[in-house]
């Protein structure tokens, strides 16, 4: 097997961006009685990846096992297209926590005007009592590039990608 050579952190992270621009929706994972519960929610994404936010209904399944227990993964991925290899999407999983976003809250009006932005058919829903912002503290990401492009980052330097290199083998 040919050993992949890393990219460089510029194109590492502008693959992440023009993941997230390109889709629209993700993965959320919760716990519910110690399991993982998947959700389909559509997000945006504060200045980089360490903060998500999503806007979902308090008598939502995901609402509740958040309130419960605030860990949550977010799982972002390219459409499977025919003639593509599926194993080779790029996609990006995320892991932190969730708070609920106060709309009292200094940034609240901003991230009410990016999601809007991006999902203006979600204006009617801001009206809805039920409904309310969640701002996704994430801690750790994943990205896979292709076969042999994964790449790690932690919040403490979200702009610094560590190739992920495969274990040799005897280790």
């Amino acid at each position: 097997m040919a050993m992949s050579v890393a990219l460089s952190n510029e194109k590492v992270q502008a693959a992440w961006v023009d993941l997230a621009e390109e889709v629209r929706t993700g993965v959320m994972l919760t716990l519910r009685n110690g399991r993982p519960f998947g959700s389909h929610v559509p997000y945006v994404f504060g200045k980089h990846w360490t903060r998500a936010y999503i806007h979902v209904s308090r008598l939502a399944l995901h609402t509740e096992h958040l309130l419960h227990d605030p860990r949550v993964g977010l799982f972002v991925s390219e459409p499977d297209r025919s003639g593509k290899n599926p194993l080779a999407l790029r996609r990006m999983n995320l892991q932190g926590e969730a708070v609920l976003l106060n709309a009292g809250a200094l940034d609240y009006a901003e991230v009410k005007e990016r999601y809007l932005g991006r999902f203006p058919q979600s204006a009617m829903m801001f009206g809805f009592a039920d409904f309310a912002l969640w701002e996704l503290r994430l801690q750790d990401a994943h990205l896979i590039l292709g076969f042999g492009q994964a790449y790690l980052a932690d919040a403490t330097n979200p702009l610094s990608w560590t190739h992920q290199k495969p274990e040799q083998k005897g280790r």
